[in-house]
């Protein structure tokens, strides 16, 4: 059971890492990435341009931290959060346009959407179980006279 988890929790951080990156290509495909992530042309102002690019970067960055994630469990957590932090700031920020203008990005808010959501769940799984270890880990076990030490530990 524990390594059905661990392998459905790898999966689903590798999957989210993989599409949070896809805005990278921007770097090298303007038209096509912008387009398929956010619904728009690239912008005929360089300085958007290349702001738009920057941010897709970041995205890359972020996409490789979950995929890392996924076969790291120690940042898991930090990787985790920092997703759903800037997924919730993307989806508070589309919040304020208007429908007609945000209808383009309505694929990439679903999945932040969804993204934050999975991700909650890892971070929840990850807290209530305290896995540590590489395979999904065990829950930190207690016992008298080794208060603070892992069963692992001693």
């Amino acid at each position: 059971m524990a390594l059905t988890i661990e392998r459905t929790v790898r999966g689903v951080l590798v999957i989210l890492g993989v599409v949070t990156a896809l805005p990278a290509l921007a770097l090298v495909s303007p038209g096509g990435a912008l387009d398929f992530s956010y619904g728009i042309s690239p912008p005929s102002d360089p300085m958007t341009l290349a702001l738009l690019q920057h941010r897709g970067i970041l995205q890359g960055a972020l996409g490789a931290a979950l995929v890392w994630a996924a076969f790291q469990p120690a940042v898991r957590v930090p990787a985790a959060v920092t997703a759903i932090v800037t997924k919730s700031v993307f989806l508070g920020l589309m919040a304020t346009l208007p429908v007609a203008v945000r209808a383009g990005a309505t694929p990439g808010i679903l999945f932040d959407i969804g993204a934050i959501v999975l991700l909650a769940a890892v971070t929840l799984h990850r807290r209530l179980t305290g896995s540590h270890g590489q395979d999904g880990g065990s829950p930190v076990r207690l016992s008298p006279g080794r208060r603070g030490r892992s069963a692992a530990g001693r």
